[in-house]
């Protein structure tokens, strides 16, 4: 039986529609200690967990891009099948993502150079008076502005923040001991010329990978299963702790 012209079209038009909704899953993160760019390609202890969750999730088709984080951010709130990682579960957050799993948990400190022992903080409110730099529309960033910080300096990457650090562009930078030991490592700074000055309890949080709510539902139900299996078999601690290539 041969078919009409109408006919043909109308099966290749279903089978574009179709091809159509299988979209590539886009991973995107920003560049710390977790993730970065390693010979050209996204690579860290976060970005082996995301890639182990997808491939086991049967989710093969992915990319990981490294993307300053207010854009990452925003992709992930505008975009179907983007998967942002690490992000802090905020309440004020959890609705506008499809929540995956706690990857691990962070602590963030005020740091000073210790060459300047005139910077003191021993309150949140002491560090008001000195300039501060922080990410654009990163959790830090948005904690102080909401705690009446007005001395914000915003940057768009971290290695932004320690170099004005470094050249007394800024007094204080919020960051992670994790992040702050990696940047010391890249520039050849001697970590003990650094001090914590004060930890940001309010910010102690949990760090998660989440996709954007227009992200069907299968997908997250099946990175759900495949992240829950990882944490049960001790997987996630290895991949995370795992030493890089030499």
């Amino acid at each position: 039986m041969r078919l009409r012209p109408t006919i043909w079209f109308a099966l290749l038009l279903a089978l574009l529609c179709a091809s159509s909704h299988a979209e590539s899953i886009k991973a995107v993160t920003e560049d710390t200690s977790y993730s970065y760019l390693q010979d050209g390609q996204v690579a860290g202890p976060a970005s082996r967990v995301v890639e182990a969750m997808l491939q086991r999730a049967g989710l093969n088709d992915y990319s990981l891009a490294l993307y300053p984080w207010a854009r990452a951010y925003d992709m992930a709130l505008q975009q179907p099948d983007v998967l942002i990682y690490l992000i802090a579960r905020t309440p004020e957050r959890e609705p506008l993502f499809k929540w995956v799993g706690e990857v691990t948990r962070i602590e963030y400190h005020f740091y000073k150079l210790r060459e300047q022992p005139d910077i003191r903080v021993h309150s949140l409110a002491d560090a008001k008076k000195y300039s501060i730099g922080v990410l654009r529309d990163d959790v830090r960033h948005e904690y102080l502005q909401a705690e009446g910080f007005t001395k914000l300096v915003v940057a768009a990457h971290n290695r932004d923040n320690f170099k004005r650090l470094l050249n007394r562009q800024v007094q204080l930078v919020p960051m992670p001991e994790r992040d702050v030991i990696l940047l010391c490592a890249e520039t050849g700074v001697d970590y003990a010329s650094l001090e914590q000055v004060y930890t940001l309890d309010a910010l102690t949080s949990d760090l998660y990978m989440a996709y954007s709510t227009s992200t069907a539902d299968e997908i997250v139900t099946r990175s759900r299963g495949a992240f829950a299996s990882l944490k049960a078999e001790g997987l996630l601690m290895q991949l995370l702790n795992a030493q890089p290539a030499p």
